[in-house]
């Protein structure tokens, strides 16, 4: 074996090493390290074990959303309407439970609600060629609007127990079904992403739509299930929120559209599509739980929370214009 053949192993090896090193994930590592050892500095009560598992309900609901949403952004497209969904389907929950529909009938009318927004929105975006940032805009005004004309300043309660479970419940010990499921939601868009066929079309289109139409790519049809797939994201958050609140009413989850695009971006998502990953979002979205979570227990006002994120979307999205602009390279 000639010294060519025998280095080539390893230098591939190093090479693979140094790209994880140098990516945006393993930066992301480092952050959560970062702001892990900075609340259990801040506060003797954030190291609890209990407090802890209470602190990944502060990002479970939206990173779901998260998932799907990253696809969607990364196939050139966005979904704002997400929160309004859980709105909706939240209240038409609460609804049918007046009318004496158990638990099962509720998680069903909360998925298919989000189904139906899901469908609702992408048959605009790819059958009429609207942009999906205005049509998210509208309809996140008609599903919320509906869900105060329906609930007006009333709320739903009284729940059945074992409704409560999805919210409140726990697999083992301080491990919650919430984080479970967000766990194996995540690896479930991990592999279609990374590992499918499907993935590499989302990718393709990002990259070129026009290309991957001519190379037989349907395109309209991949952006369609995206946009179910964001949907019904969201209708299982709204399962998971009404049965952790307990109660429905028609302000749920009001604004959280940012976070989750926030929590996408963050997670080295280009917000033109085209590229990104699931491990990114994942980690995003552990960033910004663990802030929440440490900004609470130092009894910071929300409204301090509010402005934290929307100046870490403005950040996030400038900050790799800027890197490319100080080295002279071409934006556009």
């Amino acid at each position: 074996m000639s010294d060519t053949t025998a280095r080539a192993i390893p230098d591939r090896l190093e090479s693979r090493w140094t790209t994880w090193l140098k990516s945006w994930e393993m930066l992301l590592v480092g952050v959560v390290v970062f702001v892990f050892a900075v609340n259990a500095y801040a506060s003797p009560y954030f190291l609890n074990a209990w407090n802890l598992s209470d602190a990944t309900f502060n990002f479970t609901e939206k990173a779901m959303i998260a998932m799907a949403m990253a696809l969607l952004i990364i196939a050139g497209e966005i979904d704002l309407s997400v929160a309004a969904i859980i709105a909706l389907a939240s209240t038409l929950m609460g609804l049918a439970l007046q009318y004496g529909a158990g638990t099962p009938e509720l998680v069903m009318i909360g998925l298919g609600v989000g189904l139906l927004c899901g469908a609702f929105n992408g048959l605009l975006v790819t059958g009429l060629g609207l942009p999906s940032i205005v049509v998210t805009i509208g309809t996140m005004s008609l599903f919320r609007g509906i869900a105060y004309i329906i609930l007006g300043d009333k709320a739903f309660t009284g729940y059945p127990a074992d409704f409560a479970f999805f919210g409140q419940g726990y697999v083992w010990w301080v491990v919650s079904f919430e984080l479970v499921l967000f766990l194996f939601i995540a690896l479930i868009f991990g592999v279609l992403l990374h590992a499918t066929y499907f993935g590499r079309m989302v990718y393709a289109i990002g990259n070129n739509a026009t290309g991957a139409l001519f190379s037989g790519i349907r395109v309209a049809r991949v952006k369609f299930i995206l946009f179910l797939l964001t949907g019904l994201m969201s209708g299982v958050a709204a399962v998971c929120l009404t049965s952790r609140l307990g109660s429905t009413r028609p302000s749920i989850a009001f604004a959280w559209e940012l976070e989750v695009v926030t929590m996408v971006v963050l997670g080295g998502v280009s917000i033109l599509g085209g590229s990104g990953s699931i491990p990114g979002v994942v980690l995003a979205a552990l960033i910004m739980g663990l802030v929440t979570f440490g900004f609470g227990l130092a009894n910071v006002p929300g409204i301090v929370m509010s402005i934290f994120i929307g100046m870490l979307l403005i950040g996030v999205i400038a900050a790799p214009i800027v890197w490319r602009r100080l080295r002279g390279e071409s934006v556009g």
